[in-house]
């Protein structure tokens, strides 16, 4: 008999985590346009850049967030009840199915009504 014996692969250490000042250091040499700062920004809200420095701008960048959280919300709570629905009807074609399976026992098997539980 072979054994098959597993050798441990023993890995580097890791590097230490960047330090808050590097952190820092690094977004403010960042560029503008770094995609970091772009990917989250909507391209169909046509409101103020995220930078917005002007109050009432910022409100309505507010204002713009919180309807879109508000419609993603309301699609999610639907898409929610959609998976309900879809589970309570697998769950009575189940029952239908082990229904059928019973019927179909007590035909093919006249005795295993008294064996089966």
């Amino acid at each position: 008999m072979g054994s098959k014996v597993k050798k441990r692969v023993v890995l580097p250490t890791r590097p230490a985590p960047p330090t808050v000042e590097q952190i820092l250091e690094d977004v403010r040499g960042a560029p503008t346009d770094d995609p970091v700062f772009t990917a989250l920004v909507s391209e169909d809200i046509s409101g103020p850049s995220w930078q917005a420095e002007d109050a009432e701008d910022q409100g309505e960048q507010f204002y713009q967030q919180s309807r879109t959280y508000v419609a993603i919300n309301k699609q999610l709570q639907q898409a929610g009840d959609r998976l309900k629905q879809k589970c309570e009807g697998l769950q009575g074609a189940g029952e239908e199915l082990e229904h059928a399976i019973s019927q179909v026992k007590r035909v093919a098997l006249p005795g295993a009504e008294a064996t089966s539980g």
